[in-house]
Formats: C-alpha cells, sequence, structure tokens
C-alpha cells in the first residue's frame, strides 16, 4: 500500500484535508484523509522540535481488488466491505549542528 500526496489544504486552525492517490495491490484511487494537527512543537532531550498529526480516512476494500470473504454460519461475513485508515505521524526537525 502506498500513498502520494496531491494537496493539503487547512480547514480551520489545527484541521487539515488531505488528498492524495491511494494505491492498494496495484489499483489507485484518490482519497481524502482528514488530518488533526500538527500539534505544537516540543523540545526532546537532545534539543531536536517534535510534532504530531492524526489523519484518518474510510474506503471500501473491494473498490481495490480486495475481495476476499467468507460467510458466518448465522448468515453474516467475515471480513466487511468498509476498512477505515489511520495513520499517526511523527516529526522531527533536528537542531543545527
Amino acid at each position: 500500500m502506498t500513498l502520494k500526496s496531491k494537496k493539503v489544504e487547512q480547514v480551520s486552525p489545527g484541521k487539515l484535508k488531505f488528498t492524495g492517490d491511494l494505491t492498494i495491490r496495484g489499483t489507485t484511487k484518490e482519497v481524502v484523509l482528514d488530518v488533526d494537527g500538527p500539534t505544537a512543537p516540543v523540545k526532546d532531550t537532545w534539543g531536536n522540535q517534535r510534532a504530531a498529526v492524526n489523519a484518518a480516512t474510510k474506503i471500501n476494500r473491494q473498490d481495490f481488488g480486495v475481495k476476499w470473504n467468507a460467510t458466518l454460519d448465522n448468515g453474516g461475513v467475515v471480513v466487511g466491505g468498509d476498512v477505515k485508515i489511520t495513520i499517526d505521524a511523527e516529526m522531527t526537525k533536528q537542531v543545527a549542528k
């Protein structure tokens, strides 16, 4: 799975919309992720600045060719169609040496 950035827009303070191309099993589709952050930078023990973001979206796995499933005894299915994708990322800006 790969995600390639196309556009980032600020929706409000601390809220962004990230648009990119998501590729799973050779199928590429445009997705929009709701982003919280970045957080205010904090200084770590080594003097580097750190900040974090959280991004999330929901896709239908079958749109990307992930179709395997099995029926349960009660008539339900093992795997649902909708999958939530969450990305938690931390960024570090190193101090100049």
